[in-house]
C-alpha cells in the first residue's frame, strides 16, 4: 500500500528510503504520498499556497515583460531588448523550475512499485483497490506456513476518495462513505482468506487510522475528509483530539477476549514493541523506544496504558504534551502550540489548506492552555490558576516530563525543509529513459 517514506537520497537507484531497506523483504505499493494530483483534478494539493504564490509571481514577470515589450513596440519609453529578453528567461527558467516539481505531480509521484521495480507510472488509481488486494492474498496465501508480518496500508478514506463503480452511490454519507464500504469490504476480503487458510486462531491481527479526519478536505459543500465527532481539529493538527484520537481494532481469536472495550490511551508507536513480543525477540535497548507492547492492555493482565505521559508534535515542533494521573485517573493535557484557524471560529485551517506547524499559522501559549481531558474531551474549557487548584501542580509535573523526554532525542537533518521538497530530476524514479517515464507493466503482464 501507501508507503509515503520516499525512495532515494544521492541516486536514482540507491533506494535508502525503500521498504526493503527497512527491514521489509517484499514491497508492492506507492512509495510517495497519495494527492489530488494522482486523478489529474483541477483541484491541486500539494502546497497549494505556494503554488498559488509561484503561479502569482510568474504571472507578474509574464505582466512586466509584455508592458517592456508594448513600451518598446510603440516607443512610449526606451529600454534595451537585452533587458527585456533577460528578463524574459529568467521567468521562464523560474516557471519551469516551480512547475516541473508540481505541474508533473502525477508522472513523478503518483507511481506503483513491486519491489525495486516500478510496475505502474503514473499508476492507474481504478485499478489499484483490486491490485493492492490481489497482491496482499498472495502474499498470505504464499507465507501460511511460516510466521509473517503483513502490513496493509490502504488509500482509502484519504482523498482523492478512490472508489471503483462498485461502490459508487451506495452509502448514505456520499463519496467518503462509499470509500469506507470499500475499505471495509476489502478488510473483510483479508479476513476471509486468513480464516479460509486455518490462520484465524493464530494470527493478530490490528486495525487502525494514521490520523484523525480531515476537516480542510471539502468540494463545494460536500465534506471529502470525514468526521472527528466531539474531538477538536483535524488532520495535520499536533495538538488537538480530533487529529490523534482515533479507534483500534484488534482481533485474535483464542487469545483476546472477545467484545473487550478498552479506554486507556496508546499510541501506533506501540506497534513495533507489539509484533517484537510476539514474534519472540526483544526490542533494541540502545536506544530509547517510545511504545510500549499492548499485550497485557489487550489480554487484561495490565489495567493501564504503559504511558503515563505522551507527547503530541506537528512535524518537529512539540505543540502539546498528555499526563495520565495513576493515582487520580484524571488525564491532563498541556498545549504549548496551537494552529491559527481560518476563519477564525471554524476549527479549521480553510484559509491555507491544512493547518501549519510554526510561524504566524500557530499560536504560542505562555502559560499553556490545559484541559482536563477526563471532564472536558471536546477541550472546550481552558483551565487556568484561577479555576483549577491543581494548575499549577500539573503544569510542573508536566513541564518535568517535557523536559526529560527532550533529553532523549537526537537530533535529525530537517527532512521537510524547502530544499528537499524541490524536485531533484537525478533522484526521480522512472521506468523508462528520463524525463519519458511512463510505463504498465501491471496491463502487460495481464
Amino acid at each position: 500500500g501507501k508507503w509515503h517514506m520516499g525512495v532515494n537520497c544521492k541516486s536514482r537507484h540507491d533506494h535508502c528510503h525503500h521498504p526493503l531497506n527497512h527491514g521489509f523483504d517484499y514491497f508492492y505499493g506507492m512509495p510517495f504520498t497519495l494527492l489530488n494530483e494522482c486523478q489529474g483534478t483541477d483541484d491541486p494539493e500539494l502546497a497549494k499556497s505556494l503554488q498559488d504564490t509561484y503561479w502569482l509571481y510568474t504571472q507578474m514577470i509574464i505582466l512586466a515583460v509584455l508592458t517592456l515589450l508594448i513600451g518598446k513596440l510603440t516607443d512610449l519609453f526606451s529600454v534595451k531588448w537585452k533587458i527585456i529578453i533577460c528578463l524574459a528567461i529568467c521567468g521562464l527558467l523560474y516557471f519551469i523550475s516551480w512547475f516541473s516539481s508540481y505541474g508533473f505531480t502525477k508522472y513523478w509521484n503518483c507511481i506503483l512499485m513491486r519491489n525495486h521495480d516500478i510496475t505502474e507510472q503514473p499508476m492507474n488509481l481504478e485499478k489499484a483497490t483490486s491490485n493492492m488486494l490481489k497482491e496482499a492474498v498472495s502474499f498470505i496465501e504464499r507465507n501460511k506456513h511460516r510466521p509473517f508480518l503483513l502490513f496493509v496500508s490502504l488509500l482509502h478514506v484519504h482523498t482523492p476518495l478512490i472508489t471503483t463503480e462498485k461502490f459508487r452511490g451506495r452509502s448514505r454519507h456520499g463519496l467518503y462513505g462509499d470509500n469506507v464500504e470499500e475499505m471495509d469490504w476489502v478488510v473483510g476480503r483479508l479476513l476471509d482468506v486468513i480464516d479460509k487458510e486455518g490462520l484465524k486462531n493464530t494470527t493478530f491481527i490490528y486495525f487502525a487510522s494514521d490520523h484523525g479526519g480531515s476537516l480542510e478536505a471539502h468540494r463545494g459543500n460536500a465534506q471529502l475528509g470525514g468526521w472527528n465527532g466531539i474531538y477538536k481539529g483535524g488532520k495535520g493538527m499536533g495538538s488537538w483530539e480530533g487529529g490523534i484520537r482515533v479507534p483500534g481494532i484488534v482481533r485474535w481469536p483464542g487469545v483476546l477476549p472477545p467484545g473487550t472495550v478498552i479506554n486507556e490511551l496508546t499510541s501506533l508507536m506501540d506497534i513495533f514493541p507489539t509484533v517484537v513480543h510476539l514474534a519472540g525477540g526483544a526490542v533494541p535497548q540502545d536506544r530509547v523506544i517510545d511504545g510500549r507492547t499492548l499485550l497485557p492492555l489487550l489480554r487484561g493482565t495490565a489495567q493501564h496504558s504503559g504511558h503515563e505521559f505522551m507527547f503530541h508534535y506537528c512535524g518537529v515542533f512539540l505543540h502539546a504534551a498528555r499526563w495520565h494521573q495513576k493515582d487520580s485517573g484524571t488525564i491532563w493535557k498541556a498545549h504549548y502550540a496551537t494552529p491559527v484557524f481560518q476563519p477564525e471560529d471554524s476549527g479549521a485551517c480553510f484559509g491555507r489548506g491544512i493547518c501549519p506547524c510554526f510561524g504566524d499559522g500557530v499560536t504560542h501559549h505562555d502559560p499553556p492552555l490545559l484541559f482536563a481531558l477526563s471532564q472536558d474531551p471536546s477541550e472546550a474549557n481552558p483551565l487556568s490558576a484561577d479555576t483549577e487548584p491543581l494548575f499549577d501542580t500539573v503544569m510542573r509535573r508536566i513541564g518535568k516530563a517535557v523536559e526529560e523526554h527532550r533529553k532523549t532525542l537526537t537530533p535529525v537533518p530537517q527532512q521537510l525543509s524547502p530544499c528537499n521538497n524541490m524536485w531533484k530530476p537525478w533522484l526521480q524514479p522512472c521506468c523508462g529513459t528520463f524525463p519519458f517515464c511512463w510505463c504498465d507493466e501491471e496491463n502487460n503482464k495481464a
